[in-house]
C-alpha cells in the first residue's frame, strides 16, 4: 500500500500551530471534514473515541489518530508536523510534532489495519523523520513520503 494512495498533497499542513492535544484533534477533525466531506464533529467524535481506548502517540514525537466514518469511499490521510511539539500522552511520555491522522471506511478492516502498519514503518526511518521534522514546505514532505515509498519499492 503507498502512501501517495492514502494522502494527496492538500491534506499536509507543514506549520500547525496548536498547544493541545484536544485543539490539534479539533485542528485534524475540520481540516479533515474539508477533504472528506463528512462533519468536523463526527470526525473529532471518531477521533477522540479512539484515543480513550489508548493514545496513539507511539514514540518519538510521532503520533497516528485514526478511526472509521460511515460512508467514507476510501481511506484519507492527514500528515501535519506542528511548530511546536505539544504533550500527546505517548506511550514513550515524549511531546509530539509529527502527526500521520488516518481516517477509514467503516468495512475497511485488513486495508485500515495494512495503512496503520504502512504508515508506522514509514515513520521509522529515522533519516526520513529527520528530513520532516527539517521542513516546512507541504511539497517537500509529499516528496519525501513518496519519495521513501519508491526506495522501498526498488
Amino acid at each position: 500500500m503507498a502512501l501517495a494512495d492514502l494522502l494527496q498533497q492538500d491534506a499536509i499542513f507543514p506549520a500547525l500551530r496548536v498547544n493541545s492535544k484536544k485543539q490539534l484533534l479539533q485542528e485534524l477533525a475540520g481540516k479533515a471534514a474539508k477533504l472528506t466531506g463528512h462533519s468536523e464533529r463526527e470526525i473529532f467524535d471518531v477521533i477522540l473515541q479512539r484515543e480513550r481506548l489508548g493514545s496513539t502517540g507511539v514514540g518519538h514525537g510521532i503520533a497516528i489518530p485514526h478511526g472509521k466514518l460511515v460512508n467514507l469511499p476510501k481511506i484519507v490521510g492527514i500528515f501535519a508536523r506542528l511548530e511546536a511539539p505539544i504533550d500527546f500522552e505517548a506511550l514513550d511520555d515524549e511531546p509530539v510534532d509529527l502527526i500521520f491522522m488516518l481516517l477509514a471506511p467503516e468495512g475497511a478492516g485488513a486495508d485500515h489495519l495494512k495503512a496503520l502498519s504502512r504508515i508506522a514503518r514509514v515513520l521509522r526511518d529515522q533519516d526520513l523523520v529527520a528530513k520532516l521534522r527539517a521542513t516546512d514546505s507541504a511539497t517537500a514532505i509529499y516528496a519525501f513520503l513518496n519519495e521513501e515509498q519508491a526506495s522501498n519499492a526498488a
